[in-house]
């Protein structure tokens, strides 16, 4: 916010004809606009006026920041539904309105002081038209409705922003901001101010207001929620940006929980039938409450960290911090608890020794142990120790799952065909994959797979 400081040349007795006009006009000002659009100021006559430009659908705002600078570095370039205010801070003098024009400011971070000088000009003459009557209303009618149309600026519009810093007064020659509008005037007006402290600064604004604005137009209308087909705000509600499909926050936080608490972090997505969008970790959050999203946020690492073939976790059952291993290294080191271990047989690192039992002799270790009563098993377990009778139970289980499953492409989870048909769909990840050939299939249309005729899954 610029604070408009405007030093009255003498103190001039105000008319009662003045004082009301003013009064009322400020009245007038703020019955018709909300607070974040008109602030009366509490220690003299005038106020600060925020108007945003009703901009054409698809507008698009290029910036290009001059590189050579250390000041100003960065660029951007996309579509927005807003722009940053035009901020009109003014002063009523006692002789406003029968004889003297609002002392004023007008700033802007997107417009340059040429353009923002050209809109100071435009009000002078707008209060020589209404001299003698209030002027405020019908500024902000001109610079909320035809900014956009005096200046010239249609989309694409680009925003240049080289040489601001070496503008001090109006007495240099024009700033070098090249804008698309009238002329450039060769003065610039010491009450236009382009309020810019970097390109990045800019780009930053730019974006946020953008999306504030969006979601306060988006909080205020009403929707229909597909799930419980209620007609609800969109305060109430949440919208998936890239498919743009609207629900009530009660029904998606009730979907979102289930599949949290069964473990299925990756399946987060739009309700609606095959529709792809995912609902970002911010939306889960506010949705489903911290202690959920925590559960979320945990799962979510854990199953992407199954996915890396070069971490494992660490061996004690008291730590189970993933380690990140060296690529073609023997040896893991747990970063939490120092653990040096053995990533074959998980056990304390071994350095050139052998593993200290063959996969033919766990085998026949299994077998026994199986086979053998709870004295035996005891025996077995002190002999071998109880981590190796553990892994020779779980080869056992290896093998079976070697036998009659098959890996998900994706994931690498194990995933067995009871009955049915060949299109698989993994419980952990949720991609449809072909038990015949592993190929992945398309989440609009799986079966498609199996019409191509050249493929040797057609009609399996």
């Amino acid at each position: 916010m610029i604070n408009l400081t405007v030093p009255l040349s003498s103190v001039q007795p105000m008319s009662r004809e003045d004082k009301e006009a003013q009064e009322d006009e400020l009245l007038a000002l703020a019955s018709i606009y909300p607070e974040d659009e008109f602030k009366r100021s509490e220690t003299a006559p005038g106020g600060e006026i925020c108007i945003c430009l009703d901009l054409p659908p698809n507008f698009n705002v290029a910036i290009k920041g001059d590189s050579a600078s250390n000041e100003y570095i960065g660029s951007f370039e996309g579509i927005v539904s807003f722009l940053p205010p035009i901020i009109l801070n003014f002063e009523l003098p006692p002789g406003y309105p029968s004889t003297k024009p609002p002392a004023f400011t007008l700033s802007c971070k997107w417009l340059s002081p040429s353009q923002l000088t050209h809109l100071c000009h435009r009000l002078d003459e707008l209060w020589e038209k209404y001299t003698g009557g209030v002027v405020l209303f019908a500024w902000m009618q001109f610079l909320k409705e035809q900014t956009l149309e005096y200046l010239k600026i249609n989309s694409p519009y680009e925003i240049q922003v080289c040489g601001f810093a070496g503008i001090k007064n109006n007495s240099e020659i024009a700033d070098t901001f090249s804008a698309t509008g009238p002329a450039q005037a060769e003065i610039r007006d010491d009450r236009a101010i382009q309020d810019m402290e970097s390109v990045s600064a800019l780009i930053e604004c730019i974006l946020d207001f953008n999306e504030a604005q969006q979601k306060k137009c988006f909080d205020s209308k009403s929707y229909m929620c597909n799930i419980c087909f209620s007609e609800k705000l969109g305060s109430e509600c949440t919208n998936f940006k890239d498919c743009q499909h609207v629900y009530c926050n009660e029904c998606l936080k009730d979907y979102y929980t289930v599949q949290i608490q069964d473990g299925q972090v990756k399946a987060l997505n739009c309700p609606e039938q095959k529709c792809p969008s995912v609902a970002s970790p911010a939306q889960v959050k506010v949705l489903v409450g911290e202690e959920l999203f925590s559960r979320y946020d945990r799962l979510l690492l854990q199953s992407s960290l199954d996915l890396m073939a070069d971490v494992l976790y660490c061996p004690r059952p008291s730590c189970q911090t993933p380690v990140m291993l060296e690529p073609g290294g023997k040896m893991g080191i747990c970063s939490s608890c120092k653990y040096a271990f053995c990533t074959n047989c998980k056990q304390v690192y071994h350095a050139v020794s052998y593993c200290n039992i063959t996969s033919e002799k766990l085998l026949l270790v299994r077998d026994e142990y199986v086979e053998a009563d709870e004295a035996g098993k005891r025996l077995l377990e002190r002999r071998y120790g109880k981590d190796l009778i553990i892994k020779a139970i779980e080869m056992k289980s290896s093998e079976w799952l070697q036998m009659n499953t098959k890996l998900c492409p994706s994931c690498k989870a194990n995933v067995q065909k009871v009955d049915g048909c060949n299109r698989m769909c993994c419980a952990r990840c949720k991609e449809n994959f072909c038990w015949l050939c592993f190929s992945v299939l398309s989440k609009e249309d799986p079966y498609k797979h199996y019409s191509d005729t050249s493929l040797s899954c057609y009609d399996q």
